[in-house]
């Protein structure tokens, strides 16, 4: 019984030893200023997804779903009253819904860059200093107004009846 103790004692100290020896290993090994170098010191903000209508004439066209990331200042977002995503979103519907500064009806000529670099530089005259470096796009999507409306109804229809094997129809 007394051997066991022991033995159970011994693994213990052994495990220890070994995971102490393992991080102290990895903490002289691991360099943050590379790491921090790497990234360019930015931080990533996450846009939340968004669906945008697309207006003509009046009417809804159909929806521009969006989700972007944006590379940006650590010490600058940090030093914001208010988080940046509400800030991208506001900015994101001023320019597509408000000004029209892209028409979302025309998606044949919907150019990429050119909406990339608008957003980054609106948001940047908006704080009135370069916070925002980079938009990037997680995903981006344009659906009419008949592609919304079948999508619902296929979500709306009941699966259809699954046959049992020997049955005929």
């Amino acid at each position: 019984m007394i051997k066991l103790a022991i033995s159970g004692v011994w693994i213990c100290a052994v495990t220890l030893a070994s995971v102490y020896f393992s991080l102290q290993v990895a903490s002289e090994t691991s360099n943050p200023k590379e790491e921090t170098e790497f990234f360019g010191g930015l931080d990533y903000v996450r846009s939340d997804l968004m669906s945008i209508p697309a207006i003509y004439d009046g009417e809804v066209r159909g929806y521009f779903i969006t989700r972007l990331v944006y590379t940006a200042e650590p010490e600058i977002l940090n030093s914001l009253s208010l988080p940046p995503e509400m800030l991208i979103t506001d900015e994101l519907f001023s320019l597509l819904v408000g000004e029209r500064v892209i028409d979302l009806t025309r998606v044949e000529q919907f150019d990429l860059d050119a909406f990339r670099i608008v957003v980054r530089d609106r948001l940047n005259d908006r704080l009135k200093k370069k916070v925002f470096h980079e938009v990037l796009v997680e995903q981006m999507e344009f659906l009419t107004k008949a592609e919304v409306r079948n999508r619902a109804r296929q979500r709306r229809l009941p699966p259809p009846p699954v046959k049992s094997v020997g049955e005929e129809g």
